[in-house]
């Protein structure tokens, strides 16, 4: 049944430019990342006005090195953050885990965990009452998601109780997640990358 799921999954997030791979730990997660960072230009902070005077706040915004590769993971354990930041030091590339409004020029990649993944339409789930998780996913060129094999569910409502639970505090956000930006707001013409990552890639997670 698991495999039939995976192989569902795996064909619909690939049919919305999705790129997806198997993994056995949570470190080849972070080799991978590290090494598409590596492999990717770095964002371009682009700003203008910082040659005139400007407040306190803004100055701090205009002292980002330009040309800095970056991966946000605001919701990894210390453990993992530990495993993370380490290969990434190695590389040159920071690791950053709050603050990401500082960042909102552009971050390289953003890192996280998905806690389910439906197979019928190749979604992942993400509860992401923290700001910095919604702005990790949402304002990265490239958005890595792990998903443990053991979270992945037929459909949605297979995961009926899960995502009520999710929902029960009134005040968090859930977000699904089905490929990558894309639009076509504009003469019906396909863009992607343009209200969010430009590239999704999902990582599962062989935990059972």
């Amino acid at each position: 049944m698991q495999n039939e799921m995976v192989e569902t999954f795996t064909a619909k997030a690939k049919a919305v430019s999705a790129e997806v791979r198997h993994i056995k730990s949570m470190q080849e997660a972070f080799d991978y990342t590290v090494n598409t960072c590596v492999d990717k230009e770095a964002c371009q902070f682009l700003m203008a006005g910082c040659e005139l005077p400007v407040s306190d706040e803004a100055q701090q915004l205009c002292e980002i090195k330009p040309g800095e590769k970056v991966i946000a993971a605001p919701a990894l354990d210390d453990k993992n953050l530990s495993g993370l930041t380490s290969q990434a030091e190695k590389q040159g590339i920071t690791t950053i885990t709050s603050d990401l409004r500082r960042y909102l020029g552009g971050v390289d990649i953003g890192l996280a965990v998905a806690d389910l993944g439906l197979a019928e339409t190749g979604t992942l789930v993400l509860k992401s009452a923290s700001e910095d998780l919604r702005l990790a996913t949402m304002i990265c060129e490239i958005n890595v998601m792990v998903l443990p094999l053991s979270r992945m569910r037929q459909g949605s409502y297979d995961a009926e109780k899960e995502l009520s639970e999710m929902l029960s505090d009134g005040a968090n956000y859930l977000s699904f997640i089905t490929g990558a930006s894309r639009t076509a707001d504009i003469e019906r013409v396909l863009a992607l990358g343009v209200h969010g990552p430009l590239e999704l890639h999902i990582l599962l997670l062989e935990d059972a």
